[in-house]
This record gives structure tokens, sequence and C-alpha cells, in this order.
């Protein structure tokens, strides 16, 4: 089937409800359960550590297993349908019964299924748009998930204010099945397998990798930790993760602890604040990444990072702690419209992206499980404020490393990559 017979039968808004509602859904759980089990449930901050470090474990086992999965598989659309039926399920569960056992179990297998999603919607990106439209198609995705984290943050924090933080849960079921009706929207036929796995080689004129040897000559396992750039990349992400996912949870727990009448709402704010900037950060990025490369703006992304966890420190008022979350829109919108595009660069022609996107996922998920528990037993033995300083010091490591030994992946005419890094 041709691209352009393709093009007739999928409608790009398909997609846009997609990631719009996959945001919904996972949004309806996320950093509003760590302040619900706090605030409303009693729960100490090493409870709450250990809780996300056995869930983020247990997900990130399953991460990459699930990326080399997706690559093998033709039924990319059932697959997300059986996650989002699960997801549903495991945040009922939450709501019905929020007891340390149940939520620990409950959590672990929505951080088991959950994951599989990000690295779904990127093998449908790749496998329905044409290669040179794939950075401001990535970029679009961003910004709809963006969008859609805006959505269920005001949402959210309506439904928190006028009933309770518990009733925040049922949201998930309701948006599951919104986002099941949408990935049935698109047409299984336009879909291009081969190329949502990264086999479809190089345009004319491309040359290979100096790393890679020939997919088919190459195992799988090989053809991802051979390459260099992409274990740079992910080292970076670990520590990216590791310092950034504790920092929005801990600041809603100081602004619920201030006000605690006022708790989802502002969490909600600190939320849409930051997924306002991401949404058109994620346009730019996507926009300008073929013309400027990616490096100098995932180095723009990381250095936000480490000045946001040292502002967090200059003081407590509500206001202050909402404006500096700002700051993450430009750090996390970067980092999430660019991570698969430079999967895509690094896996050309080997049919391995979507293993390669489960290795990130999985670096990620360690950074962000073993953060969660190093925050709560900093806080419980020194304070937010040394927490935030060593979140800091991690973020810092990631932006000098990215910066001193990732090459440039971009292979467009603008861009030096074909003399430096990875391509020949």
């Amino acid at each position: 089937m041709t691209d352009a017979s393709r093009s007739r039968r999928f409608h790009p808004a398909s997609l846009d409800a997609v990631n719009f509602l996959l945001a919904d859904v996972r949004g309806a759980l996320g950093p509003f359960l760590n302040v619900f089990l706090v605030t409303q449930q009693g729960w100490s901050q090493s409870a709450v550590g250990v809780m996300t470090m056995v869930s983020g474990l247990v997900g990130l086992m399953a991460q990459t297993p699930a990326g080399a999965a997706i690559d093998a598989t033709t039924a990319k659309r059932a697959v997300m349908v059986a996650t989002l039926v699960v997801l549903a399920a495991g945040t009922g569960v939450i709501y019905a019964w929020p007891d340390f056992w149940p939520v620990l179990v409950a959590n672990s297998v929505l951080a088991a299924v959950g994951d599989v999603l990000g690295p779904a919607v990127a093998a449908l990106t790749l496998g329905l748009f044409a290669r040179q439209q794939l950075a401001a198609r990535m970029g679009r995705n961003a910004a709809w998930d963006h969008a859609g984290n805006v959505f269920i943050a005001l949402v959210a924090g309506a439904v928190g204010r006028v009933f309770d933080q518990r009733s925040v849960f049922l949201l998930g079921p309701a948006f599951a099945i919104l986002a099941i009706v949408a990935v049935l929207s698109i047409p299984g036929p336009a879909i291009d397998h081969q190329r949502a796995k990264g086999a479809d080689g190089h345009e004319a004129g491309d040359g290979p990798p100096a790393w890679r040897t020939p997919a088919w000559r190459t195992p799988a396992w090989r053809t991802v930790v051979g390459c260099r750039p992409l274990m740079v990349f992910s080292f970076c992400a670990l520590l990216f993760h590791f310092a950034n996912a504790p920092l929005l949870p801990l600041v809603g727990q100081k602004l619920a602890a201030a006000n605690p009448a006022w708790a989802t709402a502002l969490m909600s704010a600190c939320i849409i604040a930051a997924q306002l900037v991401m949404l058109p950060v994620a346009l730019f990025s996507g926009w300008r990444a073929d013309r400027w490369g990616r490096k100098p703006l995932l180095l723009v992304g990381f250095a936000i990072l480490p000045i946001r966890a040292v502002l967090y420190t200059l003081s407590d008022d509500s206001a202050w702690l909402v404006a500096v979350q700002l700051l993450d829109g430009v750090g996390a919108g970067i980092h999430g419209a660019l991570t698969p595009l430079v999967a895509a660069d690094l896996m050309r022609g080997t049919g391995r992206y979507n293993l390669a996107l489960g290795v990130i996922a999985t670096v990620q998920g360690v950074g962000a499980a073993v953060s969660g528990l190093a925050a709560g037993v900093l806080i419980d033995h020194f304070g937010y404020r040394l927490t935030f300083l060593a979140l800091g010091a991690a973020a810092a490591v990631a932006l000098a490393t990215l910066a001193a030994t990732f090459p440039e992946t971009a292979s467009g005419p603008e861009t030096a990559s074909g003399k430096n890094g990875c391509a020949a």
C-alpha cells in the first residue's frame, strides 16, 4: 500500500485524540496519588517512597520487553486497548481500597502496563508518517499530550474541590473508555509496521552509522547496547528523571501542608502552569529540531532542571512555588518531544526502534523509582531544602554528561551529524 493510499484512510486528528486522551488517563492518577496518600490517608513519606519504588521497579522490568514486543507485533492497537482496560481497573482499585497493600499492588500493575503506551504511540507515529514529517509530528504529539494534561488537571482540580481528592481516581476509567474509541479510530491498514519499528532503512544518499552492522546480522540486544550514543543518552535520561520525578509531588506536599483545603486545586495549578508552557515548547522543539539539531535543544531542557531545583529552596510561598513550576514546562517539554525522535535517529534501519525506546524508558523508570524512596528518606531525616539541592546536583551531572559526550543525531543538511556522532 502506498503512502498516499494510507494517508487517505488515516486522519491525523485520530492520533491527536489518542495523545490527548492518554494524557487524561495517566493524569487522573499521576501526582494526585502521592498528595492524597500523605494528606488524606496519613501515609508517611517513607511509605510513599516504598510504594513508588516498588511500583517503579515492577514497571521498569516490563518496559524493555514491552518495547521488543511492540517491534514484533502488528496488533499495536489491540495492545493499547488491553493496556487501557487494565489501567481503568487499577485506578478503580485505588479508589475503592486506598490501603497500603491494595494500592501497592494496583500501582505496580499500572506501572507494568502503563509505560507501554508511550512506545506504542511513538511506533504508530513512525508507521503513519513519512520520515521527513516525523520531527514536526513528534512535537505535535507532545503538544496534544500536554493539552490533555492541562485539561485533566482542570477537571481533577474541580472534582477534588467539589467532592474530595479520592473522587479524582474515578476519572481514570472514564477517560480510558474514550481513549479506546480514539485508538480504534486509527485504521489498522494505514500503519506501516516495517517503518513503525525503524526497519525502513535510509533515504537515498544517507550513509549507515559507523557503529552499526547490518540489522539482520546483529542480535537485537547487541544492536541497542552497541549504540554508544543511545547508552549515553539513556544514562543522562536516568539522571534527568531521578532529579525530576520527585519535584512536583514534593512541591504538592508543601502546598497541601500549608493549604490543606486547597490541596488538589493547588496541585492542579502546578500541573497546569507547567503544561501550558510545555505545549508551545513541544511544538517549537519539533519545528526547529531538524534545522537546529537535537543536541542544542536538549541542552536547554537539561539546563533548566538544576536551576528549578535550586529555586524551590528560596521560598515556601505558594505563588513562588507555582511560578517556579513553570520552568518544568521548558525542560520536560523539550525532553518529551525529542526523546522518541533521538531514538528514531539512532535506530533507523535496525528494526529495533521500540526496543530502544523501551531501554530508555526502563532507565528513566529506574531513576524515577529510586528517587522516590531517596527523596522520601532525605525529607524524613533532613527536610525539603537539602532534598531539593541533592536532586539539583544529580540534574547538573546529567547536563554535563550530555554536553561532553552526546553527539548530534539529526541528519538534515543544516546539521553537522553527517560528520559527527553516529553518522558516517
